[in-house]
């Protein structure tokens, strides 16, 4: 009943590969070190040489007491610098400049001199913030939640592996079982990377994500051949080993934003349930999706399933090529 809606789903998700990348967010982060004055860090996304063209502005009040020093890591350039202003940054407002030109986000984090943390997003559609004297855990719980919420619909190579389970198991009961252990797995992993107990380098994981993709689309093949694999006689199993890696996928993003040092743990508590919101809201569309292309009988299924399985092969060879030829090189 639901495969026919999965293939329209396939291509939506497709679509969005070509700008999920650009998604990576930018960090700011501003410390009180002294009575108005302040080190800030800036991370911005870089593709190759180029990085995104965002500079964090600051009020006149303020001026740069050392000049900023920049060095590149892990795909971002990261900058530093100290400011002194004429008074508190409190009730100022922080401009991120060229962010309302590109599809990105940026999470800035305020510590004042006092221990209170401010953590807030800021999107092209309000690309700037004003710094709160008392910044509440509110604040943190929306931003870090939505954070969650964003990384999963945004992560095509996630979404296409839930994909491929929900085409590969039948039965609510099985899904439902199934869905379990790929977020009990991922939510392991993720909380033992991000606190530090684990560490897995994080290229070869992101090739290993598509191998766990193009082996589910061989096992949908394999089962409508009438050879069901191990992915169809135990769904839950296969969930639940590939969801320990994907969780390490679900960290490195996590690690990019970064966590308020404070709340670490609250943090990431929150950043995983928005994970586990995106991802049921995802398996629901397309559930549901599914529920109205069988009532309104559009197309045949087993042409649908097919065509889907060899698509999504398809392209998860093609990102396990990129991916290992980006870590050799």
């Amino acid at each position: 009943m639901k495969r026919c809606g999965l293939f329209i789903g396939l291509l939506f998700l497709l679509a969005g590969q070509t700008w999920a990348h650009e998604m990576r967010p930018g960090y700011l982060e501003i410390k009180e070190i002294t009575q108005a004055s302040y080190s800030v860090l800036w991370k911005v996304p870089m593709r190759g040489d180029m990085r995104l063209q965002l500079d964090p502005l600051f009020p006149d009040i303020c001026s740069e007491t050392i000049q900023p020093s920049a060095r590149s890591s892990g795909g971002a350039l990261i900058t530093s610098w100290i400011i002194r202003c004429d008074t508190s940054l409190a009730d100022q407002r922080i401009i991120i400049a060229g962010l309302e030109n590109t599809l990105t986000d940026v999470l800035a984090r305020v510590q004042h001199l006092d221990g209170a943390v401010q953590t807030t997003r800021i999107t092209p559609n309000e690309p700037s913030f004003i710094i709160t004297e008392s910044p509440g855990k509110l604040d943190l719980i929306g931003t870090y939640l939505w954070l969650g919420v964003e990384h999963i619909l945004l992560g095509v190579d996630h979404l296409l592996f839930v994909f491929a389970l929900l085409l590969i198991v039948s039965g609510v009961r099985r899904l439902v079982w199934t869905i379990t252990a790929f977020t009990l797995a991922h939510s392991i992993t993720l909380a033992g990377a991000t606190l530090g107990y684990i560490y897995v380098p994080q290229q070869p994981v992101e090739a290993i994500i598509a191998l766990s993709i193009l082996f589910l689309a061989t096992e949908i093949v394999h089962s409508r051949r009438g050879r069901p694999g191990y992915a169809e006689r135990w769904p839950w199993l296969v969930a639940f080993i590939f969801g320990l890696l994907h969780g390490f996928g679900f960290a490195g993003a996590l690690a990019e934003t970064g966590l308020p040092e404070h709340a670490i743990p609250f943090a990431l508590v929150f950043f995983n349930i928005g994970v586990e919101l995106g991802q049921l809201a995802f398996v629901a569309i397309v559930l549901m999706s599914g529920w109205l292309v069988h009532r309104i009988n559009v197309f045949p299924l087993r042409p649908a399933e097919m065509i889907t399985s060899y698509v999504i092969g398809s392209v998860a060879a093609y990102w396990l090529i990129e991916r290992v030829a980006g870590y050799w090189v």
